[in-house]
């Protein structure tokens, strides 16, 4: 049995439901702790890739994950008629979408009864010391374990405990999106379709597997806007406000639907960027460490592999805490630097101005531009390159 054995890690989502299967298939004896009251259902799709889908066959939950996707074909961008003004093929020959809801069921069974889970809680304090963690929780009793994993998302209670406030480490990329249900009539089947006003991009999100639709949003603002990322009636303010006056398209149909959502999601698109993923006792992984927004479409990815790094070093070095930590964030921060580069991304969805949106238009509809996206599709980024590491035989 490895030394530091006890493992807290704070969030099921898919960094820590990834944490926790390969922990305790290390022979580790992992608790998971989440602060909503079950596994979370809803969410947008999420893209698998390159060695995320690695990780997701060794972990043996591949087959499923195919057979859940998406199967979006890609993003038709609209005018205010609904008549499409272009079409993108965002299809990867060896990449896999998945609703992340159904992602994390699939996560949660493959972490099986090894794992210890505790939800309706979370973390209030941590103090370390020599030889452990005391983490006092808001509901339940204080318990001291070994070492302690925040796997809770860009706003981590874990990185303010232990780091200090998130404004040492996120950085504002200047719009906020919101995504929700929708009625699946409004759009068009396994399409994304996007209209955009200047500085605003409204969508629906049509799988054709799933019956449910996705509204999404996002608009720019130059300066970070304050509100509780924890109040969900202060973002349904921030999100009608921007949307309130624009009656074109579907806009105003997707807007009373998604603020009816009780499942509606709003953020800032930001990034986290820390020097250190770990500090003593206690580490970051996925989003809480190296969040590369969504405008990326990588943080499914990044959550899966960080989570197997960190787990695979901790098993390597036979729970030798310091020189795992320091094995996983060298190993794993040249691929988080590569995702974090979102490039243009965002400024194609979502223009500034008119004139923006009409080069953007022309631009899509040029076949060079869909001759680039085959070839990003067939070439793959260069670290798709890098070997997975192989970690010790797990226990049986």
């Amino acid at each position: 049995m490895p030394t530091n054995n006890r493992i807290l890690i704070s969030g099921a989502g898919i960094a820590g439901l990834t944490l926790a299967h390969w922990l305790a298939r290390f022979g580790f004896r992992p608790t998971l702790v989440e602060r909503a009251p079950g596994l979370r259902t809803g969410g947008n799709g999420v893209d698998l890739r390159d060695q995320a889908i690695e990780v997701a066959e060794r972990m043996g939950i591949m087959e499923q994950v195919r057979a859940a996707a998406t199967d979006i074909l890609g993003i038709r961008f609209v005018n205010a008629e609904d008549r499409d003004v272009a079409r993108i093929d965002t299809r990867v020959d060896d990449g896999v979408e998945i609703m992340r809801g159904d992602l994390l069921a699939l996560l949660d069974e493959a972490a099986g009864s090894g794992v210890e889970r505790v939800f309706g809680d979370s973390v209030t304090a941590l103090r370390q010391s020599g030889d452990g963690v005391d983490a006092t929780f808001e509901h339940g009793p204080a318990r001291r374990f070994d070492l302690v994993i925040g796997a809770d998302g860009m706003h981590s209670t874990v990185r303010r405990l232990a780091f200090g406030p998130e404004s040492r480490f996120l950085q504002y990329k200047g719009h906020y999106f919101a995504f929700a249900d929708a009625d699946a009539a409004l759009g068009e089947d396994r399409w994304v379709t996007m209209y955009n006003l200047p500085g605003r991009m409204a969508g629906i999100y049509r799988s054709g597997n799933h019956a449910q639709a996705k509204a999404y949003f996002i608009f720019r603002s130059d300066e970070p806007i304050s509100y509780d990322h924890r109040d969900p009636d202060q973002h349904r303010r921030v999100i009608g406000d921007a949307f309130a006056a624009d009656s074109s398209w579907r806009t105003g149909e997707l807007l009373a639907a998604a603020l009816a959502d009780p499942e509606f999601y709003f953020d800032s698109l930001s990034q986290v960027r820390m020097e250190s993923w770990s500090t003593g006792r206690v580490a970051l992984v996925g989003d809480a460490a190296y969040c590369a927004s969504p405008a990326s479409g990588a943080g499914a990815e990044l959550a899966l592999v960080g989570a197997y790094r960190l787990a695979g070093e901790l098993a390597a070095a036979g729970g030798d805490h310091g020189l795992a930590f320091r094995r996983y964030q060298q190993g794993h921060r040249p691929r988080v630097e590569e995702k974090q580069q979102i490039g243009v991304n965002i400024r194609l969805m979502v223009p500034g101005t008119r004139s923006a949106r009409w080069v953007r238009n022309t631009l899509v509809r040029l076949p060079l531009m869909r001759i680039m996206a085959a070839a990003e599709r067939r070439i793959g980024p260069t670290g798709s390159r890098r070997p997975l590491p192989a970690y010790p035989a797990p226990c049986a």
